[in-house]
């Protein structure tokens, strides 16, 4: 839902018109409270639903669960009111003040959970409030910080609020909720499936899968906050050229920082997860390494979505793609009364995702006039050589080794000889040069501190 202010505020800063970036913050501060309390009422209204007998919970923990159901609502409403700041943020490509809030949630989360084994009640609960009070603490360091940096960031809503901005940040905001509804729907849909299916275990496995998958994701999702800036900045600058080229790049790298951990971890699954849990619920290998693949299938048009998001015109952009992910829950519900086992939901999973990814491009082409055989060339082509090259690697050092601890020697000579075909095979011209610039920056800041 950021993208919504973010692309706002990265559109109009090169007008350097601070009375218009002030408006489109205020307008959206008040837009993502209203909307934090619209989710949080239909969540706690859905929640009436869900515990009276559709979920499966055993009953000696259904107040347990209503409970932190209610602290992850919320959580969602802090994190929705803190959007309009991580936005700024993002459009003026601070990622420091991103890092330094981030890192500070991962250390109360990692003091949560070292200090949750001492604790003699209920650990669920007591995870769901510190879950919440986290959430909490992150908006309040938001607040403060973009207040104090950003002349923009301004809490005065009656003020600066716009009629017209609330106007098409509303239906802007409004196209990106529904995106975002589909992907929750998408997600929650299937874990309720398998629940209502096949019960608590094979959810455990689903969310194993889904946790493996979001720390997988980290590196790529950490470079397209650092380069949908300059994708909103370029087209609002008015070059549609380099703002695809720009796009077409996120894609490309954004497959392959995910790609260069996650395709050895498949290779590695049964062995990673042996050395992680104590007991590994059935299913979750390959829903592990099934939804590893679908979210590299994302990775190769995602860089399209950012180009959308600039272009402004996203109406139908989110309704196919939305609507075309969606379709999972009611293709996988047929699946399931069918009689098939669980993992064909999670094949299906795959399989809409790379439907999506086609519309992508054939909307994009619509809308911002996108070569697709451009696109081709210059993103499939290029991640096609490297990726076969790593798969090959792993392959060979798969099938003349069983030991338990292949992986450990496994994952980093399958990621050297990836990142060594990447820069020989993978990358264009511009896209090398870059890498080169990058190199010998990192090279020249060392020497100096060696010095």
């Amino acid at each position: 839902m950021s993208t919504s202010t973010q692309r706002y505020l990265s559109f109009h800063q090169s007008n350097a018109d601070k009375n218009v970036l002030k408006s489109i913050f205020s307008t959206s501060l008040l837009l993502h409270i209203c909307i934090g309390f619209i989710l949080v009422s239909g969540i706690e209204l859905s929640g009436l639903y869900l515990f009276n007998g559709f979920l499966n919970i055993p009953s000696e923990r259904l107040q347990t669960a209503r409970t932190v159901y209610h602290f992850m609502s919320m959580s969602v409403f802090f994190t929705i009111v803190s959007v309009p700041f991580t936005a700024s943020l993002n459009s003026n490509e601070n990622m420091l003040g991103l890092s330094v809030v981030n890192i500070i949630e991962v250390v109360l989360k990692l003091i949560i959970a070292i200090s949750i084994n001492g604790y003699h009640g209920d650990r669920l609960i007591l995870y769901g409030l510190s879950m919440a009070c986290i959430s909490f603490i992150s908006l309040i360091m938001y607040v403060i910080y973009c207040n104090s940096h950003y002349e923009e960031c301004t809490l005065r809503l009656k003020k600066h609020t716009n009629l017209g901005i609330i106007k098409n940040l509303t239906s802007f905001a409004g196209w990106n909720l529904f995106g975002a509804l589909t992907g929750i729907g998408k997600t929650q849909g299937v874990a309720i499936l398998l629940n209502v299916f096949f019960g608590t275990s094979i959810n455990a496995a689903y969310g194993i899968a889904n946790q493996v998958s979001s720390q997988m994701n980290f590196f790529s999702a950490t470079m397209l906050k650092a380069i949908n800036p300059r994708i909103m900045k370029t087209e609002g600058q008015g070059n549609r050229l380099q703002m695809l080229r720009l796009a077409m790049m996120a894609s490309k790298f954004g497959y392959f920082l995910l790609a260069f951990v996650a395709i050895p971890c498949i290779f590695e699954m049964d062995n990673i997860l042996n050395f992680w849990l104590k007991s590994v619920p059935p299913y979750t290998s390959s829903f592990c390494s099934l939804i590893l693949v679908a979210i590299m299938v994302n990775q190769l048009t995602v860089g399209l979505d950012s180009a959308i998001q600039a272009i402004g015109k996203i109406k139908n952009y989110m309704i196919v793609a939305g609507t075309i992910k969606l379709l999972i829950v009611p293709v996988g519900y047929l699946l399931l009364k069918s009689g098939l086992p669980p993992i064909y939901v999670i094949v299906g999973y795959t399989v809409f995702e790379g439907i999506a990814g086609i519309a992508r491009l054939k909307l994009l082409e619509i809308t911002g006039g996108l070569n697709i055989k451009e696109y081709i060339k210059n993103v499939y082509a290029g991640i096609l050589p490297p990726t076969l090259t790593i798969i090959s690697s792993l392959y060979f050092v798969v099938s003349v080794s069983n030991s338990p601890y292949r992986l450990f020697y496994n994952i980093p000579f399958s990621i050297t000889i990836f990142f060594i075909s990447i820069y020989y095979w993978g990358l264009c011209k511009d896209e090398k040069q870059i890498v080169d610039n990058l190199i010998a920056n990192a090279s020249k800041r060392l020497h100096l501190r060696w010095i």
